[in-house]
C-alpha cells in the first residue's frame, strides 16, 4: 500500500523547512563511498548515425559495429539524425520548464492520485523507510492512445498536450528504426525484437524536474537502478550534467552532445538479447547552483508479449540466461523502490 504523500521539493523549498531527514542518502557500496557529488571521468560512448544504420554500405557496417560495441560494453548510445529537429526539442524542453515554473495551485490540476503512478507529483513512497528522491516529476503514458489519461495533461501550458503527441509519434518513427538496428548488429532478423515489443508497445513520458539542492554530496537526484523497458529514450538538459552510468563498480558522467538523443536499454532488451546487449545502472545526482531538467521515454513491450530470448541468441555455446517475462514493468516497479534488481528475478 502507498503511504501518504509528501510534499514536492518544490514545496518543501517554499515553506523554507531546511532539508527533512527524509532526503538525506546513506552510502551503501556499489561505489557509493565517496559523497555523491565527488568528480566522476565521462563515459566513451559513440553519437551513432541512424541514418547510417539502416545503410548496407561500408559506413553502415561500421556504424553497426559501433552500435554491438557500445550497447554490448555500456547499454548507451547516444543517436543523431534521428529525424527530430533541433527546434522540435528545444520547444518540448522550454514547455516542460514552463510546466515546472507554473504556481503550486496550477500544477496541482495534474496531481497524481495515490495509487496511481500517472500525473504530477513525487514518486509513490511504499514504505517507511524509503529514501527520497529530489526530483518532482510529471508522468503520463502517451501511446498506445487509448491508455492516455487526459485529466493528468497540462493545459497550461498553451501546447503542451499537441507537443507531446507529435514528440510520441516521432519516437514511435526512431524507436521502429532502432530496434530493426539492434537486430542487424547482432545478425538476426532485422523484425526480430520489434515482434516481441508488439504493436500496442507502451509509451510513458516522464518529465522530471531537479531543483538546486542544499546538499549534493547528501541528496540524490534519482536513485541508482536500472530500467524495466525494452529502451529508454532521454532528453537531457543541454546546460547541467547530472546523469551517470555504473560500470565495473565505478561512476561515469554521461556527455552532452547537442541535438542526439541518449537511449539507453532496460532490462526488457537484455533479455531479448540474451545478456549480450546490457541494461545499464544509472542514478542522477543533484547540483547546488542549477535546477536541471530532462525527459524520458520509456518504451515497454505489449502487456499480452512474452519476453525471452531471441531464438538466434541461444546456443550450446552461450545458453539460455533468462526465463519468459510478461507484464515485467509492473515487477520492476516495485523492485525499484526497494533498491533491488528486477532482473535477478529472470535469471535462469
Amino acid at each position: 500500500m502507498e503511504k501518504p504523500k509528501f510534499k514536492t521539493v518544490q514545496e518543501v523549498i517554499a515553506a523554507g523547512e531546511g532539508l527533512p531527514e527524509r532526503y538525506l542518502h546513506a552510502p551503501t557500496g556499489d561505489g557509493e563511498s565517496q559523497p555523491l557529488n565527488s568528480p566522476v571521468p565521462e563515459m566513451d560512448i559513440p553519437a551513432i548515425d541512424l541514418n547510417l544504420l539502416l545503410s548496407s554500405s561500408e559506413e553502415g557496417q561500421q556504424e553497426l559495429k559501433k552500435l554491438h560495441s557500445a550497447l554490448s560494453t555500456w547499454g548507451v548510445v547516444q543517436v543523431m539524425n534521428h529525424g527530430i529537429t533541433e527546434a522540435f526539442l528545444d520547444k518540448i524542453y522550454k514547455l516542460t520548464k514552463q510546466f515546472f515554473a507554473l504556481p503550486t495551485e496550477e500544477k496541482q490540476k495534474c496531481a497524481r492520485e495515490t495509487g496511481s503512478i500517472q500525473g504530477y507529483g513525487n514518486d509513490m513512497i511504499l514504505s517507511d523507510d524509503q529514501v527520497l528522491d529530489w526530483i518532482d516529476r510529471l508522468f503520463l503514458t502517451t501511446y498506445p492512445e487509448d491508455k492516455r489519461q487526459l485529466k493528468f495533461w497540462p493545459q497550461v501550458p498553451t501546447g503542451f498536450s499537441d507537443t507531446l503527441h507529435e514528440y510520441t509519434m516521432r519516437q514511435r518513427v526512431l524507436i521502429e528504426k532502432f530496434f530493426k538496428a539492434m537486430a542487424r548488429s547482432l545478425e538476426l532478423e532485422e523484425n526480430c525484437f520489434l515482434k516481441m515489443y508488439g504493436e500496442n508497445a507502451i509509451m510513458n513520458a516522464r518529465f522530471n524536474f531537479f531543483p538546486p539542492c542544499p546538499r549534493p554530496d547528501k541528496v540524490i537526484g534519482i536513485k541508482p537502478h536500472a530500467d524495466g523497458s525494452a529502451v529508454t529514450l532521454l532528453l537531457p538538459d543541454k546546460d547541467v550534467e547530472g546523469l551517470q552510468f555504473l560500470k565495473d563498480g565505478k561512476w561515469y558522467k554521461a556527455p552532452i552532445v547537442p541535438d542526439t538523443i541518449l537511449i539507453n536499454l532496460g532490462d526488457q532488451m537484455e533479455i531479448m538479447s540474451n545478456g549480450i546487449y546490457k541494461s545499464p545502472v544509472h542514478r542522477v545526482v543533484t547540483n547546488r547552483e542549477k535546477e536541471r531538467i530532462s525527459l524520458a521515454m520509456f518504451c515497454v513491450p505489449g502487456p499480452d508479449k512474452e519476453v525471452q530470448p531471441a531464438d538466434g541468441l541461444v546456443s550450446e555455446a552461450r545458453p539460455r540466461l533468462y526465463k519468459t517475462v510478461t507484464k515485467y514493468a509492473e515487477l520492476h516497479y516495485k523492485y525499484y523502490q526497494q533498491g533491488r534488481r528486477t532482473i535477478e528475478a529472470a535469471l535462469i
